[in-house]
């Protein structure tokens, strides 16, 4: 198992739209369910700073991530795009094995 890191530093007036659309049942997790190998995805927030939040997405391997980003490509860049106004920073953290 695997799982995906991002950090990203969202605009105050966004936090809601943000938190439902990359939340483990928003419009990213449901484009994700659609490949085989995934299985979900965490928002957490970082305490101290609201503004400031992780996504965590889990996937069986990283042959599973790879090939879902291929598949989903077109779809990935549109989502991306319309989501692209709620966040001043967007970092990769990149892939991490799960343990345990």
């Amino acid at each position: 198992m695997i799982a995906t890191v991002w950090r990203f530093h969202v605009h105050s007036e966004s936090a809601k739209a943000f938190e439902r659309i990359y939340g483990p049942h928003g419009d990213w997790a449901r484009l994700f369910a659609r490949a085989e190998g995934y299985s979900g995805t965490e928002l957490l927030r970082l305490d101290g700073d609201e503004l400031v939040y992780l996504t965590i997405d889990r996937w069986y391997s990283a042959s599973d991530y790879e090939r879902a980003k291929l598949d989903l490509d077109s779809e990935i860049g549109e989502l991306d795009l319309r989501c692209e106004d709620y966040t001043s920073e967007e970092t990769w953290l990149g892939i991490h094995t799960v343990l345990g």
